[in-house]
């Protein structure tokens, strides 16, 4: 299964931590699911790489239809970054971009608004330090091989 949150809307909130090489932590906020914390292999791509992002999406809904689509997503979601950057492609107008496979090779992807997503500032990462900490340590020994893309189907 593929999901690609089309304009984003049951996407409410989120970041997401490469500070440690390897690896990204974070958490989002999804509609219906709540909070699903994330546990990637891979970094960012270089236009931000080593930082935490954070995200907030003005469209947001929390409508019942996002359960039936995205109700069974795995969570907490432990996978493989495919592409995390705010600048994805040389011909597209730079905008932020999220996709990871699943350790199931289910296939997310998120894009966003530019002003939806920015660089935390050194000064604004208490809260965010603490929660990275804690998912790092809760899911580090859960992380296995990563997915093959072979067999994911766009739907």
């Amino acid at each position: 299964m593929a999901q690609k949150f089309g304009n984003g809307r049951w996407v409410q909130e989120g970041f997401l931590d490469n500070r440690v090489e390897g690896t990204i932590v974070g958490r989002i906020v999804f509609a219906v699911i709540g909070p699903v914390d994330v546990y990637l292999r891979g970094n960012f791509k270089p236009d931000i790489a080593g930082q935490v992002i954070q995200f907030r999406n003005p469209r947001f809904e929390d409508e019942d239809l996002a359960g039936q689509i995205i109700g069974d997503m795995e969570n907490p979601q432990i996978g493989t970054v495919n592409l995390i950057s705010f600048d994805p492609h040389p011909n597209l107008v730079p905008h932020p971009y999220i996709e990871w496979f699943s350790a199931r090779k289910n296939h997310y992807r998120i894009e966003l608004e530019p002003a939806e997503a920015w660089i935390v500032m050194a000064s604004d990462l208490g809260d965010i330090d603490q929660v990275s900490r804690g998912i790092r340590a809760a899911l580090a020994g859960r992380v296995t091989e990563g997915p093959s893309r072979e067999s994911t189907e766009w739907v």
